[in-house]
């Protein structure tokens, strides 16, 4: 189990792990902070300066996940891990992928006043060994606390439970959280668990259309960029019907009919992924009553919107792209069309 301790610079989220750990037993601190100040020796200046923080590296990102899963296989017990997220899509990359691990995680957040935070930042112990160092650090908090407002009133209070920190001592806070956690008050993150692939797989996607033939895409909870609805291919599972089985997990639409064979695309392996086959189909047109009924949002998916080609581009990773334009041309032809790495073949 991972209890992940949430809020803003100054919030009191490192100390008060260091008193969780006393309070839950066989449990140790894990502080990513460690590995965004190792990326710093690891990855070239020219890469680090392209972004403003660490966390908007993917390989940080993937390293947080694969360090707290290797550290539980070898500790066990419980990992206490303090670390502000403030975007959503970086808290569903992260807390997927532990998921996909069978890796439960307890969302607290330390949420002290504004007016709080800002005492503590002004009063805060930072580097004095680089010039201006004191100034930027203290700067580098202030800046953060509009993210953090704008996550507590958009997603942050919903999926992670608060802890008003303005009255308490660390210790204090660390009694709280260990009394909730033991109790079940904090629950584990609704979030699916998809185990990650051990080889070259094959998944079936979806197209559904709106009235103005707008394609439906989604964003899942549990990995980062939208997708079209639809999965992986379950063993002994025909292609078809795994995608109508998706379909109706993610969004609650029931297909009646076996949706038609659009593109098979085969994505060559890129370590760490496996690749495989990617099947889109055509799902038909839904009118604005079955697009009333998406039920969303959920534990899968996040948001849902109809777009139109020029909008995917914007939305979908360049092969996804690369595939709905294929399929898109496939529908207007009426002839199935396959690629390899996207690109048509025969």
């Amino acid at each position: 189990m991972i209890v992940w301790i949430n809020g803003a610079f100054g919030a009191g989220k490192t100390t008060t792990a260091r008193e969780l750990i006393e309070l839950i037993p066989n449990s140790t601190l894990f502080d990513p902070e460690v590995i965004g100040g190792a990326l710093g020796r690891l990855l070239p200046p020219k890469h680090l300066a392209e972004v403003g923080d660490f966390q908007d590296l993917p390989i940080w990102r993937r390293l947080v996940i694969d360090t707290a899963a290797a550290m539980l296989a070898e500790l066990g017990g419980t990992l206490v891990v303090p670390m502000t997220l403030l975007r959503q899509e970086y808290r569903d990359e992260i807390f997927g992928g532990l998921a996909a691990r069978r890796i439960p995680v307890r969302h607290v957040l330390l949420a002290p006043a504004e007016t709080i935070l800002r005492e503590r930042i002004a009063g805060r112990d930072v580097p004095r060994d680089l010039p201006d160092g004191e100034l930027r650090v203290r700067q580098w908090s202030y800046d953060h606390i509009e993210p953090y407002k704008s996550a507590l009133a958009s997603w942050l209070t919903a999926d992670a439970y608060p802890i008003d920190t303005g009255a308490l001592t660390p210790y204090d806070t660390a009694l709280r959280i260990a009394e909730a956690v033991g109790s079940g008050a904090v629950p584990a993150c609704d979030i699916v668990q998809t185990p990650e692939p051990t080889a070259e797989t094959v998944a079936a996607g979806v197209l559904l259309f709106d009235e103005q033939d707008r394609v439906l895409l989604v964003d899942p909870t549990y990995k980062a960029g939208w997708e079209f609805p639809g999965g992986v291919v379950e063993r002994g599972e025909a292609p078809a019907r795994a995608g109508m089985r998706e379909v109706a997990e993610e969004t609650g639409i029931r297909l009646d009919d076996v949706p038609a064979l659009l593109v098979v695309d085969w994505e060559p392996p890129a370590p760490p992924g496996f690749g495989g086959l990617r099947l889109l189909f055509d799902g038909g047109r839904l009118d604005s009553a079955d697009a009333g009924r998406l039920l969303l949002p959920g534990p899968e998916l996040r948001d849902w919107r109809f777009v139109s080609e020029a909008e995917a581009a914007e939305l979908l990773p360049p092969v996804r792209y690369q595939r709905l334009r294929r399929a898109l041309r496939a529908r207007e032809r009426g002839k199935a069309m396959y690629l390899e790495a996207g690109v048509p073949v025969g």
